[in-house]
C-alpha cells in the first residue's frame, strides 16, 4: 500500500498563488506516476497534472497549462503542485494520486489521498 498526504491548500485572491504538496509513504518504489485531480461542488473529478516518478515527464489539462506547474522530489518522496496566476474556477477539493503504471490523465489510479480544500475569491 501507498499512503499519500496532501498538504498547502487554503484561501487565495484571484491571481495569487498556492503550493501544494503530497507525501508518500509505504511501497513507494512500486510508484510509476503521481498526479493531480481536483473536484469543484457539482462536478466530476477532473485530471489536472501528472508526473513520471522516474524520467519526470509532465502532463497536464488545457485549462491550467502555463499557470500550474508539477514537480517532485524523489528523496522526500513528494510531488507538488504550484499554482500561479489563480481563478474562482480553479476553486476545489485537490486529490494526490499515485499509480504504479503510467495512467495519464485518464487513469485509473491505484492511491488517492484525502485532499486539499483550495478556493480563489474573485
Amino acid at each position: 500500500q501507498v499512503q499519500l498526504v496532501e498538504s498547502g491548500g487554503g484561501l487565495v485572491q484571484a491571481g495569487g498563488s498556492l503550493r501544494l504538496s503530497c507525501a508518500a509513504s509505504g511501497r513507494t518504489f512500486s510508484v510509476y506516476t503521481m498526479g493531480w485531480f481536483r473536484q469543484a461542488p457539482g462536478k466530476e473529478r477532473e485530471f489536472v497534472a501528472c508526473i513520471n516518478w522516474i524520467g519526470g515527464s509532465t502532463t497536464y489539462t488545457d485549462s491550467v497549462k502555463g499557470r500550474f506547474t508539477i514537480s517532485k522530489d524523489n528523496a522526500k518522496n513528494t510531488v507538488f503542485l504550484q499554482m500561479n496566476s489563480l481563478k474562482p474556477e480553479d476553486s476545489a477539493v485537490y486529490y494526490c494520486a499515485a499509480a504504479n503504471g503510467w495512467p495519464g490523465a485518464r487513469g485509473p489510479y491505484d492511491y488517492w489521498g484525502q485532499g486539499t480544500q483550495v478556493t480563489v475569491s474573485s
